[in-house]
């Protein structure tokens, strides 16, 4: 049975990111994996969320193992660090931990369970978040311990691997299409509201977002999922989604709602290579 190894920094990453894809896997025979970088302990959370719980990092956890379920995730793990927030300024959060120290339990994990295709987030940690980009991070250091990959940063910010002493999984980024959020960006404006101020605790820049342009390799379609997806993503009821926010929030998630968007870095594409509609080998 093939094997699919997803690592984010919270829970709601696998939910409000490539949920639909995790779900057609599963779906379609895959074991789906999911490694947790912390609990989400730094969420901003209504008080009426927290009853019944002791406290945020529970309340997450339970709503990620509700979306697993949802999800048809085979598997569960935390790397057990502590969720950094935006700032990432707690000396013992996520953000500030070495680098190789969460590729080391990354790397037991890659060894456990042995995947053919892992997906974790983008160099530019999808919006910013200190953690996304600390989990990127781990995941090429514990590539390279675990297979010998030697990684190339080109000036755009992408990453590439240049060889592999033994064999590795397809490595992916999650990544979100910057064309809808450039023209989500002109709409806000438009509208009178400041698009540098973006999100719940307007701490999110769509500006500077909107420049980070990653090459997509792949597009899955997920739309038979959506409505799996759209449960999994309820299950995260503390966590208000951008997708919730404004009118403008809501059209540009419903835009690509349907298909899922991916960055291989490795093995690195070739000039020219076709999209692809998968993420494992055909």
């Amino acid at each position: 049975m093939p094997k699919l190894l997803a690592i984010f920094a919270h829970p709601d990453d696998e939910s409000f990111g490539p949920g639909g894809t995790l779900a057609r896997y599963a779906a379609e025979g895959v074991r789906v994996h999911y490694l947790c970088a912390t609990r989400g302990e730094a969420g901003t959370v209504d008080a009426a969320h927290l009853n019944g719980y002791r406290d945020v990092g529970e309340l997450r956890t339970a709503e990620l193992m509700c979306a697993a379920r949802e999800l048809g995730l085979a598997e569960v793990q935390f790397l057990g660090f502590r969720d950094s927030g935006m700032h990432g300024a707690a000396p013992d959060c996520l953000a500030q931990m070495p680098t190789e120290v969460v590729a080391a339990r990354i790397a037991e994990h890659l060894m456990r369970v042995q995947p053919e295709v892992v997906i974790t987030h983008d160099p530019f940690g999808g919006y910013g978040h200190p953690d996304h980009i600390a989990v990127h991070k781990a995941v090429l250091h514990a590539f390279s311990m675990c297979y010998g990959v030697k990684w190339r940063v080109l000036p755009n910010g992408q990453v590439l691997a240049q060889n592999a002493i033994a064999h590795a999984p397809a490595l992916h980024f999650f990544v979100i299409p910057k064309r809808w959020m450039k023209l989500g960006v002109w709409l806000l404006r438009l509208s009178g509201q400041d698009p540098r101020r973006f999100g719940r605790n307007k701490d999110i820049d769509l500006v500077r977002i909107a420049s980070w342009e990653i090459p997509v390799t792949a597009r899955v379609d997920v739309r038979r999922y959506l409505r799996i997806k759209q449960r999994a993503a309820a299950c995260h009821a503390s966590q208000l989604p951008l997708g919730r926010q404004s009118w403008i929030a809501r059209w540009l998630f419903r835009r690509g709602n349907g298909v899922e968007h991916f960055s291989r870095a490795y093995p690195a594409p070739s000039p020219g290579e076709a999209l692809a509609h998968t993420l494992f080998s055909n």
